[in-house]
């Protein structure tokens, strides 16, 4: 058979046990762990300029796997979640109501509990994680309830009834008042204890209770201000978009004729 020499030179030297492959090129892993009060994304950047800086050969590729590539596909993935989440409220609502103005009244309403979770989670020095993210989702359908609760008594009042858009969404704010404040103070109240932390695991579940409470607080203070007068400003456009349609149709009739 043939013999070994004649297609490899051996010699005696340090070399590795065992040589470790991605995608048929050699690796070599580095862990590291978290400093105290250090998140993941800080850690990712200083990874990142402490390996510019060291100015390696083209032929190396500093690359991140395990819990940080994790949470960078997460931190990429999170906006098309949000966003997703989003239109498909809005598309819900809009077949309940068959009106396209109503539901962007209703969501509305969600720009405010995104500030006040992220404003809990910075006066708390929380990270935005995965259960972070989570909490944002969930607010998207905990927190318009308080608006479709105005919209929908508003739109009966005005159908039903008759009641100009003022009188009926007045009215709608001092009937639903009292169901939105129990509403939000039992989700408040019940996501209290996630927040505080008890028990094993406590650290994985106070960021799904510090954003809930975060959003669920400032939404509740701006809603019942913000989601009035959105209603008021769209059902004036509606008018004057009705209005200039019936104008336009009573020039073409004697032209038609």
């Amino acid at each position: 058979m043939v013999p070994i020499t004649a297609v490899a030179h051996m010699e005696n030297t340090v070399a590795p046990s065992e040589v470790d492959h991605d995608a048929q090129f050699p690796t070599m892993s580095l862990s590291f762990n978290l400093a105290p009060d250090v998140n993941m994304g800080q850690a990712t950047k200083i990874i990142q300029d402490t390996v510019a800086g060291m100015r390696m050969p083209g032929s190396i590729r500093p690359d991140f796997t395990g819990d940080v590539r994790r949470f960078q596909q997460q931190q990429g993935d999170t906006p098309l979640l949000i966003l997703g989440a989003i239109i498909t409220v809005y598309i819900v609502l809009g077949m309940l109501y068959e009106s396209l103005i109503h539901p962007v009244t209703i969501l509305s309403t969600l720009p405010s509990a995104g500030v006040g979770a992220l404003l809990a989670m910075l006066v708390t020095n929380t990270e935005l994680s995965v259960i972070s993210t989570i909490a944002i989702v969930l607010l998207i359908g905990i927190v318009k309830k308080n608006a479709i609760m105005m919209i929908d008594f508003a739109l009966v009042a005005e159908r039903q009834r008759g009641l100009a858009p003022f009188d009926a969404i007045r009215e709608a704010c001092l009937v639903r008042f009292r169901p939105i404040m129990m509403t939000s103070m039992v989700a408040i109240f019940g996501a209290l204890p996630l927040a505080i932390g008890f028990g094993t695991g406590a650290e994985l579940r106070q960021p799904l209770g510090i954003a809930m409470i975060g959003g669920l607080i400032v939404s509740q203070s701006l809603t019942l201000l913000s989601t009035p007068a959105i209603y008021l400003v769209f059902s004036r456009w509606s008018a004057r978009w009705r209005e200039r349609k019936l104008a336009r149709r009573a020039r073409l009739r004697p032209a038609r004729g």
